[in-house]
């Protein structure tokens, strides 16, 4: 069963608007076309795309992990929470 949302799902960006290399938003981790179509999307559709961004976070965050610890760095905490 699916579960009701009383309210409309708002927008992951936070602002930042720049892309990393893959063409992904630096901020929300959506695509160009998710971007542009995010009023026109369904809510199931949406949340798809909230869940490919956790993803998409997940990885970078995991990348830049793997990085700082090859260079004995401290990890670096993410303040961002999708």
């Amino acid at each position: 069963m699916e579960q009701l949302e009383f309210f409309p799902l708002q927008s992951p960006c936070i602002g930042v608007c720049e892309l990393n290399n893959k063409g992904y938003c630096k901020g929300c981790f959506r695509s160009r076309d998710e971007r542009f179509n995010w009023q026109r999307m369904s809510e199931a559709e949406q949340q798809e795309v909230l869940r490919l961004c956790r993803d998409r976070q997940r990885r970078v965050l995991a990348a830049k992990r793997k990085v700082a610890a090859a260079e004995g760095e401290p990890p670096e905490q993410s303040s961002f929470d999708l």
